[in-house]
């Protein structure tokens, strides 16, 4: 790896020193939190599950699959951009996580990627409120307030994020948030003036191309980073491929999503009503398919570090979603269990809210 030049390394140094100020002053809100009991652990892990990445592969395709097509996959899309973009931004700042940077900070949720912005906190916020957002109910927003509230104590209370990481990722899910409400609806229009073609080709370059800045990232600026002096605490070892490999995950759910959705479209959709029975055994069989998935290509697939650590979970997270996206409704409409929706509805693609 080639050395980074010296005025970005200079520009982290001093960048990372007026961190150090305001963390050292987090350190106590964080300990305080962490002082109310270990009887909160299991309650706190529970809730932190709300802003998960882990719910793109289990809530989302329950509402895609059983409940709503088009909000499903529309809010499977919102959810894994902010993904992309909350990876490419931790790997930018690399930032510490409570536990790392002290030692009396007690580790309860291990992480191999960096702290800021919060992941959880920012998936949270987008996720619940978008959901929020079309529902267009009072209570959806006062749900999805205390919900993003709570998940934000919990990061602090497990020591994975400092105040600044929660606050951070509100203000980033925020705005993309915002950018969503206004040009959705333009945007889902404009891709489905595409051919079906141009709209993989495009989802490829969109979800890879996070990929090679973050893997060109941790060569030219990153090359050799080791942790401060300072940072008293346990930091993982491998932090530059383990983030590298994080935003292969999140963008290979990307490029599944969207191809997978660009085609269900093209093969005229698929609509998420009928009897509950129904929705009850395409939620099983969909999600044993994920499970089966992913046992087979960890055998399977060869364990690799580096870009080519990346290229497999690029691949593997991509295969997931385009099960989820397009081989499980396709199942589902050849098995019975679902139907394609009348060709009105099938036009909307993934606007399509009740199917």
């Amino acid at each position: 790896m080639g050395a980074a030049p010296a005025g970005t390394l200079q520009a982290l140094d001093l960048r990372e020193v007026a961190m150090d100020a305001v963390w050292d002053t987090e350190i106590a809100l964080v300990a305080w939190i962490q002082g109310w009991g270990t009887w909160l652990l299991a309650p706190m892990e529970a809730v932190s599950l709300l802003g998960s990445q882990a719910l793109l592969v289990v809530f989302v395709p329950l509402l895609f699959w059983s409940v709503s097509a088009g909000l499903g996959a529309r809010t499977y899309l919102v959810a894994a951009a902010g993904g992309v973009v909350n990876g490419l931004l931790k790997f930018a700042l690399h930032g510490a996580r409570p536990d790392w940077y002290h030692h009396g900070v007690r580790s309860l949720a291990p992480s191999h990627t960096f702290g800021a912005p919060s992941g959880h906190a920012q998936n949270s916020l987008m996720l619940w409120g978008y959901l929020a957002l079309r529902l267009a109910r009072r209570w959806a927003w006062y749900a999805a307030a205390a919900i993003v509230l709570a998940v934000a104590l919990t990061r602090l209370y497990l020591g994975a994020h400092f105040l600044t990481d929660i606050l951070l990722g509100w203000l980033v899910g925020a705005a993309m948030l915002w950018a969503v409400a206004r040009n959705e609806d333009a945007l889902r229009a404009w891709w489905l003036r595409l051919g079906l073609a141009a709209q993989v080709v495009l989802a490829l370059a969109v979800s890879a191309g996070p990929v090679l800045l973050a893997q060109g990232w941790e060569t030219l600026v990153h090359a050799g980073w080791s942790a401060p002096e300072d940072w008293t605490g346990a930091v993982p070892r491998g932090l530059g491929d383990g983030s590298v490999e994080h935003v292969a995950r999140v963008a290979g759910g990307l490029f599944g999503g969207l191809a997978g959705f660009s085609v269900l479209a093209a093969r005229g959709w698929y609509s998420a009503a009928g009897p509950l029975v129904s929705r009850v055994a395409r939620y099983v069989i969909g999600l044993s398919g994920i499970v089966l998935l992913l046992v087979v290509m960890r055998v399977a697939l060869p364990e690799a570090g580096g870009a080519a650590g990346a290229a497999v979970d690029f691949a593997s997270f991509a295969v997931v979603a385009l099960w989820s996206a397009l081989g499980a409704p396709e199942l589902f409409v050849l098995t019975g269990l679902a139907r394609r929706p009348a060709p009105e509805r099938a036009a909307e693609g993934p606007a399509a809210r009740r199917e």
